[in-house]
């Protein structure tokens, strides 16, 4: 989208217009036409916060907040060391932001103790990708090459509801019959596939498995494949390696045993696993994709199950292939970005690995310090927050475009820890659930006040550009990070640029040589790309053209497949990657055997439902931003749970009664609605909400061994009627922020919200 910039001395809500861009050409959905409207919510943020001896959070100064945190952060860290202190990040900062967030934790607290939301997002993802391909970007390829695909099978994302401009290019497969969805939901994406209520004919196929069982299905689809003679044995044997491992492992995975295990009938499988086929260039097809999202990858076996995909495809012989492949569809807006450059625990910028001697290295001397006293790799997110609080955890914690509070796993816990803290730093644009937990609280910019970059799910890297001023006192990040170094004694030459531009141009060096290399951007090139109405500049864009390749080169052309000979151009950008090699030693893609476990919370005596998450079209995340927007707040205004009318009519929980939701970890509350697009086994309850409607109460924090990503998307519940008391919420019940009389926190006056609403 773009945005009417107004003058620049007035501070004014900006009027959204649809932007022809290649990814959603021209479309906007309902959070995106109404997201100038958060930028003037009642309760913006507009002035630090303090909590006071009366318990409740209260205006201060910037000096006198930056004062106090600085001088809490020095007391813990002499006391504890520097581990003491932990920082959280989100993917929704901007390049910049996540950049100056992870060399701040490292080199001025010097503490392993980072990590960010995107573990909750795309960390399973990313491990396959990185085991498989050796390097990992979302898409490696544009979204729009998805419109010429025959096939696509989408396992586990509901494009309709959260990237409806994105269902434009799935046009071309469904037109094919090609598109195929699997979901334990009739999702509105899967009825895209096949809705059995339309007059025209089905237009895929969608596969209903048992919650958690998605893995099984993959294996079964890749039996079919080799049973059948469908691989591509020409290509598995010139770019993989690991196939014979993978054959022998899914031998055992013949259609009628996954049948028995994920509900799927066999014969739909073997008729996917021929339509897959069909559509793969080496049967004369004209593409196929194969792409995940975080219903597959929320799991305990994600980072199986996204390497289970990845097999599929290398069978049929999609990825570096232009018009085929295998991608991971990202769910926030700098997902990609913003775990490239510093915010994960074992990650340097460019996406370099911290225990890497010569990435330390390279990255120290961009930031003027000694390799040795960079930290080394911290705690993924859901094992930090456990950590908090203890005797060997942190005692503080900065939290930076997270409401951890709401997206967290098993949440009660979350909160528990969170309570335990010496200083709990949130740095938001409004009073979200966290913020409202904490100790200090700092107004920040958002989207439309300020400059910057995102890197979209394709690698595309984009403009942020600020078109109003900020409300009151926010504050950019970069300044508030910068303003904590000097108090902490950071020396000059440790420095903390506020000029976006100038925090681009350092991240670009830090960057230079890595997988993600940035080095030959700049805002100005960028702006440059966009002025000339290009498609963009997608990662990596080295700053000195990559030589040709050798058998012994495993630079920009091993993750790339370009080759480039002038030693005076720029750098084009890589839309597509891995088209001569992959990122591995051997330039191949590694082919890893898995097998199907299951989910951690299995149903049982007591708890025999499955619960399944997920979002709906109105709302986004924790819904800070979006239940501020009064439109989308008409339309969905609170949480619900969907149960089929078979399992309602069974357990006696009529049609917009209110339920109650029991597991292990809590209870939550919501209104139950009867649909038959849920499975009778099954229930679905949105994630968007919080106090007594917050499903995370009662969703596990069990997390993936490899990715460390926990298993939101499924776990074992009870359900029945709620009694006539309701559930207390677990949080302090009416927390609010005060005032010092008319006016103290801004024009739009006194900000006051309970946690439990």
């Amino acid at each position: 989208m773009s945005l009417t910039r107004p003058r620049a001395d007035v501070t004014a809500a900006p009027e959204v217009q649809p932007r022809d861009f290649p990814t959603n050409r021209g479309g906007l959905c309902q959070k995106g036409w109404t997201s100038a409207a958060v930028l003037g919510v009642s309760d913006r943020l507009v002035t630090p916060l303090v909590r006071g001896e009366s318990g409740e959070l209260e205006p201060v100064s910037w000096d006198a907040a930056l004062d106090l945190v600085a001088s809490r952060l020095a007391d813990l860290a002499a006391e504890h060391g520097p581990e003491s202190a932990a920082v959280f990040g989100g993917g929704g900062l901007t390049n910049e932001k996540a950049y100056a967030l992870g060399k701040f934790a490292r080199t001025v607290l010097r503490t392993p103790n980072i990590d960010y939301n995107g573990r909750f997002c795309m960390a399973s993802a990313a491990a396959g990708m990185n085991r498989s391909f050796g390097v990992d970007r979302g898409l490696p390829f544009p979204l729009a090459d998805l419109g010429g695909a025959q096939a696509v099978l989408l396992l586990g994302s509901n494009l309709a509801e959260t990237m409806p401009p994105a269902v434009q290019h799935l046009a071309g497969a469904r037109a094919a019959g090609g598109l195929v969805v699997v979901d334990p939901r009739r999702s509105a994406t899967a009825r895209l596939a096949s809705d059995p209520s339309s007059e025209q004919p089905a237009e895929g196929v969608h596969l209903a498995p048992v919650p958690g069982t998605d893995l099984a299905v993959l294996l079964g689809l890749l039996h079919v494949v080799l049973a059948e003679g469908l691989a591509d044995r020409e290509y598995l044997e010139r770019r993989t390696t690991g196939f014979d491992d993978v054959a022998r492992s899914v031998a055992g995975w013949w259609p009628e045993r996954v049948e028995s295990v994920s509900g799927v009938p066999a014969d739909e499988l073997r008729r996917v696993a021929r339509l897959l086929a069909a559509a793969a260039p080496v049967h004369g097809g004209t593409g196929a994709y194969v792409l995940t999202g975080r219903g597959v990858e929320q799991s305990t076996q994600g980072t199986a199950t996204v390497t289970a995909s990845i097999n599929l495809a290398l069978a049929l012989g999609l990825p570096g292939r232009v018009g085929s492949g295998y991608g991971a569809i990202t769910g926030q807006g700098n997902g990609q970005g913003g775990r490239e450059h510093g915010q994960k625990a074992d990650q340097l910028p460019g996406y370099r690995k911290i225990d890497d001697p010569a990435a330390r290295e390279h990255v120290a001397a961009v930031w003027g310090v000694d390799p040795e006293t960079l930290p080394g790799p911290g705690l993924p997110a859901v094992q930090l927050l456990r950590s908090l609080g203890t005797p060997t955890g942190p005692r503080a914690m900065l939290v930076h475009g997270s409401n951890l509070v709401v997206s967290a796993p098993n949440a009660n816990r979350v909160v528990d820890r969170l309570k335990s803290l010496d200083l709990l730093v949130v740095c938001d644009f409004v009073p979200s659930e966290t913020a409202l937990l904490a100790d200090v609280v700092l107004p920040v910019t958002q989207w439309a006040e300020e400059e910057g970059t995102m890197t979209s799910l394709e690698g595309r890297v984009i403009r942020r550009r600020a078109v109003v001023a900020p409300p009151g006192e926010a504050r950019s990040e970069l300044w508030i990070l910068a303003e904590l170094a000097r108090r902490l004694g950071a020396p000059e030459s440790l420095a903390f640029p506020t000029d976006p531009a100038v925090v681009f141009d350092e991240l670009a060096r830090a960057s230079a040589g890595g997988p993600a290399d940035y080095s030959g951007l700049s805002h100005a090139r960028l702006d440059a790309a966009e002025a000339s109405g290009g498609p963009g500049l997608f990662w990596p864009v080295p700053a000195v053209p990559p030589a040709p390749p050798t058998r012994t080169d495993v630079s920009d052309t091993q993750v790339t497949g370009v080759t480039r000979t002038s030693d005076t151009s720029e750098h084009p950008g890589t839309p597509r990657l891995f088209l001569e090699r992959f990122a591995t030693a051997d330039g191949r893609a590694r082919m890893v055997a898995v097998d199907h476990v299951g989910p951690s919370d299995e149903v049982r005596p007591g708890a025999p439902f499955y619960l399944v998450t997920g979002r709906v079209l109105q709302h986004y995340q924790s819904g800070a931003q979006t239940h501020r927007v009064a439109e989308l707040e008409r339309l969905v205004a609170e949480p619900y749970v969907e149960l089929h009318p078979v399992l309602g009519f069974r357990i006696g929980v009529p049609d917009g009664a209110r339920v109650r939701l029991t597991s292990s970890r809590g209870q939550v509350e919501a209104t139950a609605r009867w649909t038959d697009v849920v499975r009778p086994d099954t229930v679905f309850m949105p994630f968007h909400w919080s106090g007594i409607g917050s499903v995370n109460q009662v969703t596990t924090d069990a997390t993936d061994p490899i990715s460390g990503m926990p298993e939101f998307k499924v776990c074992a519940v009870d359900v029945a009627v709620a009694p006539a008391e309701p559930v207390t919420p677990p949080a302090e019940p009416a927390q609010t922020l005060a005032t010092s009389g008319p006016g103290t926190l801004g024009r739009r006056g006194p900000i006051q919200k309970e946690l439990s609403t």
